[in-house]
C-alpha cells in the first residue's frame, strides 16, 4: 500500500473528527449570550445567576435588552384610563439568559420601591420587562425606562392587588434569590 493511500484514508477521518469537535464546542456555547453594553446602563441583575461580569452582576443597556427579542401585548391596567400596549422582553427570557437559579427576584426601582416576585410567575404568565408603551420608549417620568407588566387581561387571576403590586415601574435592579 502506498503512503498516498494511507494519508488519503486518514484525512477524511481527521476532517470528520475536527467537525465533531467544532459541533461539541457550538453546543457548549449558551443559546444567547449577553450583548455587551453600548449605551447607558439601565438594568443590573445580580444574586444567584450564572452569567455575570466582574462584580457578580449582569448589566444591560437598552440595546442589550432589545437584542433578546421583543414581546408585545395590550392590556388594561390600574394606572392608565385606556387599554395600553406594552413592548419588552419576557422576564423568563431574561432569567434564562442570565442563568437565574432561584425561586424569586427582588426588584428595586429608581425611587427605592421594592417588590418580591416569584420566578414561577414568568413561566405561568407572559410577564414582560417593558421598555415601550404605546410604541414609545418610556421615560422616567412616564414609569420608565423599564416597567414590569403582567398581561392582566389574559387571566382574571391577574386582576388582583397582589399582581398589581408586583408590577414595578422605573426598574433599576433585580436580585435573584
Amino acid at each position: 500500500m502506498s503512503t498516498y493511500a494511507k494519508v488519503g484514508q486518514v484525512v477524511p477521518v481527521l476532517v470528520y473528527l475536527a467537525y465533531l469537535i467544532f459541533l461539541a464546542g457550538a453546543v457548549a456555547v449558551p443559546a444567547q449570550a449577553i450583548e455587551p453594553n453600548k449605551g447607558q446602563l439601565i438594568l443590573r441583575i445580580s444574586g444567584n445567576i450564572a452569567e455575570a461580569y466582574a462584580g457578580g452582576q449582569a448589566e444591560f443597556d437598552l440595546h442589550g435588552l432589545e437584542s433578546l427579542g421583543a414581546t408585545k401585548f395590550t392590556t388594561k391596567t390600574p394606572w392608565f384610563d385606556e387599554p395600553t400596549t406594552f413592548e419588552g422582553v419576557l422576564l423568563r427570557k431574561i432569567m434564562e439568559v442570565v442563568g437565574a437559579k432561584g425561586e424569586k427576584i427582588l426588584v428595586t426601582a429608581l425611587n427605592d420601591y421594592r417588590s418580591i416576585l416569584p420566578i414561577e410567575d414568568f413561566t405561568k404568565y407572559d410577564v414582560i420587562l417593558a421598555y415601550k408603551r404605546d410604541g414609545n420608549y418610556m421615560k422616567i417620568r412616564d414609569k420608565g425606562p423599564l416597567f414590569i407588566v403582567y398581561p392582566f387581561d389574559s387571566d382574571p387571576e391577574l386582576q388582583r392587588q397582589v399582581y398589581y403590586g408586583r408590577s414595578v415601574w422605573q426598574v433599576a435592579q433585580i436580585v435573584v434569590q
